[in-house]
């Protein structure tokens, strides 16, 4: 074995124990319980089940066909997986019913045959070629049915908030769900790419894996989506809150009242600081003093944009739109334009 054979199987491998950590993460040490992180879990554990017949059959000798076999009856387990998933992100209280277990026969149906598969069968018949084949390409097809029907459900999901208010542990889940299907996505090309033509390595497939496992995870933390799940979607009064709080903030101009506040604001609504402050975090996605000021800057530049405006004083205009000084007004701008105000207005007026 040379030396680019076995940085191979370095690579592969730790792809492959990183994966396996993270599913036992996941199922036995996360402190929150839930069935999307025992669904994510098991995912990782079936495709680390099957990346690692991988690395046994290009780099072993004389693998047992039965590994062989079960290997890809694992990849049976993904799609179903994958798909009651992603409804358990998306759906509040997503429950396992009886219905959703016919998915998996298919895949006891392939296991169970794959009990019987011998060395010498294997070997010497000539059905093999047959058998193998049409059951590749089942397997594959099976998975890329379930990739598509879980990009769908994401789809049509995300679709029903375009015109509502989305939070911000919702947008979360939805770009990690999307993240997530595009990672199977390219590890199940990998693999049909290797099928289709035998110029490529079939080592790529495991360093493909390898490569996204530890993407995956790293964006799992970021998005923090082992802490999220369908809960995120529960109907709650939040968004009616927050409409209050845009019809008196943005409708009225209220952001132009030079001692609005927090406090202010949330004795007008007659709700704590903390709940207006939470709200508005959530649905905007910025704390109450940039929720105030986007809305003064984007004031300031239809006045900045107007010809007319060439008549004011870029100090008159902070005042104007809220700011208590021109350096307040100056920073706001910059942090949200890019620019100054000065620089704005030669640009578009």
């Amino acid at each position: 074995m040379n030396f680019s054979d076995i940085l191979l199987i370095l690579v592969s491998s730790a792809g492959l124990l990183h994966g396996i950590l993270f599913a036992f993460y996941l199922i036995g040490f996360k402190k929150k319980k839930t069935l999307t992180n025992l669904l994510l879990g098991l995912i990782l554990i079936c495709m680390a089940f099957r990346i690692g017949k991988s690395v046994m059959l290009n780099f072993g000798n004389g693998l047992e066909p039965i590994f062989i076999f079960i290997g890809l009856a694992f990849l049976l387990l993904i799609g179903p997986f994958l798909r009651w998933y992603v409804l358990g992100m998306i759906q509040p209280n997503f429950k396992l019913e009886k219905h959703h277990f016919l998915e998996l026969i298919p895949f006891l149906l392939i296991f169970c045959s794959s009990l019987f598969v011998t060395k010498e069968w294997y070997e010497n018949s000539r059905l093999v070629i047959v058998v193998f084949g049409s059951g590749l390409i089942f397997i594959y097809l099976h998975l890329a049915f379930y990739i598509v029907l879980a990009w769908i459900t994401i789809r049509s999901s995300k679709n029903k908030y375009r015109e509502t208010l989305i939070t911000k542990s919702q947008r979360a889940i939805f770009n990690w769900l999307y993240v997530l299907v595009i990672g199977i996505s390219i590890i199940w090309i990998s693999y049909v790419l290797n099928l289709l033509d035998e110029t490529i390595p079939y080592i790529v497939g495991p360093i493909v894996y390898s490569i996204i496992i530890y993407f995956l995870s790293y964006k799992a933390f970021q998005l923090k989506a082992t802490d999220l799940d369908g809960d995120a979607f529960k109907i709650d009064n939040n968004h009616l809150l927050f409409d209050q709080i845009s019809k008196l903030v943005i409708d009225t101009k209220f952001y132009l009242e030079q001692d609005i506040s927090l406090v202010k604001l949330s004795d007008i609504l007659g709700k704590s600081t903390q709940q207006t402050s939470s709200v508005i975090n959530q649905y905007a996605n910025q704390n109450f003093n940039d929720f105030i000021n986007y809305h003064r800057i984007q004031e300031a530049k239809s006045i900045l944009s107007n010809s007319i405006s060439d008549k004011y004083t870029i100090s008159s205009i902070a005042f104007d739109t809220g700011f208590n000084s021109l350096s307040s007004f100056n920073s706001a701008f910059k942090k949200f334009e890019g620019v100054t105000p000065s620089s704005y207005r030669k640009k578009n007026s």
